[in-house]
């Protein structure tokens, strides 16, 4: 049967466009169907404006740290709409970049949400087209519970467009979407606080990480607020949507926010892909069922990135594009390597982290040893700040390779890169200690472990 298309890709997110572009540029005739802006998630409402949002956040922290360093530094205000706005600027220019590159290689662009009609064919905007081959990249999207005055909340996703910042918020979750963005309205001034139903933030990273960055949040301005459950929320003035929102805690306790942001996780976004007409089965969270090459149940249907049960990183998403690339032109069957994944978190303190971490090694059964430190970075001895920097590493006893480095303090996500590549090349402990350290810095401290560092574990 002839297609009109040797691919067609449902989501212009960073997975989508990498596999469109590269597809496309070995001859396949390809064409990428979004409904929201090029770039997906990561470049609209997500990693790009998050961190521009944090480089600005972090001057409200570094105007009272410059003091001590002989700057003054009276009358600075603040003004939300600045950033706001060039933020947007930025991110429409890279929508821009992102049109051209697909244009470029020969990629058609067609604007709207797909949906299947069958394992070959998709309609978009009532119009349908045909393919060889289905790529299905549409990330995921905010998952809010249903609960009284659910609607009086925001997600992550507005939280990039608001008209103005309020004097009072309240971030509800645990995960990394939530420390970041309780981060941001703390460093904009805004009095918040950060509430999860659990016993500490930032479950699945590494229990000495997850209770270190919590402590420090709290040492920069966040009220952290563990074990805490929202019952219902309502508005203080039913008759003014725009007035304070009035939260009434599990505990009975109740009070006044003007922003509340639920960050409580993120759920594949299938739910109008209509993927029961094409054969794709997909689990109890949405995530579209892969095998190891990313073939869903229709053997012409892929998937890959956020959409999958794979690990929900951007980078990832590109790799696993490119993995699929060579397995479609080259016939190589996929073997990516899940495992040894940097991966950092924009919190203030931020925090960096690749390899596994003592509880994963632990439930692995390898025997092994821990190094561990805290100190206080030399910027602070003038700053007058009271933030601690963490690092940890682990090595596995049986063949000295290092297999987990974790850190939380400034340039976490920095440094966390080049150990990514250390650890990916099998670098054991002899090979840290070998290298020579970069003076004055936190980073040296990686590479100059020794016996005295050694955590005494249970």
């Amino acid at each position: 049967m002839a297609y009109q298309y040797d691919l067609f890709v449902i989501g212009a997110g960073s997975g989508g466009v990498r596999a469109s572009r590269v597809a496309a540029s070995k001859g396949y005739k390809v064409a990428v169907a979004e409904g929201s802006a090029l770039g997906g998630t990561c470049v609209n409402i997500g990693c790009v404006p998050k961190k521009l949002f944090v480089y600005a956040s972090e001057y409200g922290h570094g105007f009272g740290e410059a003091a001590g360093f002989g700057w003054t530094n009276e009358g600075t205000k603040f003004d939300w709409s600045v950033l706001r706005d060039n933020k947007t600027k930025e991110i429409e220019r890279l929508n821009g970049i992102y049109g051209n590159m697909l244009g470029n290689a020969g990629v058609e662009v067609i604007s709207g949400f797909a949906s299947f009609v069958d394992a070959h064919t998709v309609m978009v905007n009532g119009k349908t087209y045909t393919a060889e081959r289905i790529l299905i990249a549409v990330g995921a999207k905010p998952f809010i519970p249903e609960f009284q005055g659910s609607d009086l909340v925001v997600s992550s996703n507005e939280m990039f467009y608001l008209d103005s910042l309020p004097s009072k918020a309240l971030v509800v979750g645990g995960g990394y979407i939530a420390v970041e963005f309780a981060g941001i309205l703390n460093g904009l001034s805004v009095d918040t606080s950060l509430a999860y139903r659990g016993d500490q933030l930032l479950r699945g990273f590494d229990e000495d990480v997850r209770a270190f960055a919590s402590e420090e949040y709290k040492k920069s301005g966040i009220d952290v607020r563990l074990n805490t459950g929202v019952d219902r929320i309502e508005l203080v003035d039913p008759e003014d949507q725009a007035s304070e929102r009035m939260v009434h805690f599990k505990d009975g306790t109740s009070e006044r926010f003007g922003l509340i942001l639920y960050a409580t996780g993120r759920v594949p976004n299938v739910g109008s892909l209509e993927l029961d007409k094409a054969g794709v089965e997909f689990g109890k969270n949405g995530a579209v069922k892969i095998d190891k090459n990313f073939k869903t149940t229709a053997d012409s249907v892929f998937a890959l990135g956020d959409v999958t049960d794979n690990i929900q990183l951007t980078p990832v998403a590109i790799k696993e594009a490119m993995a699929l690339i060579d397995y479609w032109f080259d016939g190589k069957e996929v073997d990516f390597d899940y495992d040894n994944i940097p991966t950092a978190v924009f919190s203030q303190p931020a925090i960096g982290t690749v390899g596994l971490s003592e509880q994963e090694a632990e439930a692995r059964g390898i025997d092994f040893r821990v190094y561990q430190t805290d100190f206080r970075a030399m910027k602070h001895t003038l700053s007058g700040a009271t933030s601690r920097t963490l690092m940890k590493m682990l090595v596995n006893n049986a063949d000295e390779k290092v297999i987990g480095a974790h850190m939380v303090g400034d340039y976490s996500g920095e440094i966390i890169q080049g150990l990514g590549i250390a650890l990916k090349a099998g670098a054991t402990k002899a090979d840290f200690d070998a290298t020579v350290g970069v003076h004055p810095t936190s980073a040296e401290e990686f590479v100059t472990f020794s016996a005295g560092a050694l955590k005494e574990r249970k």
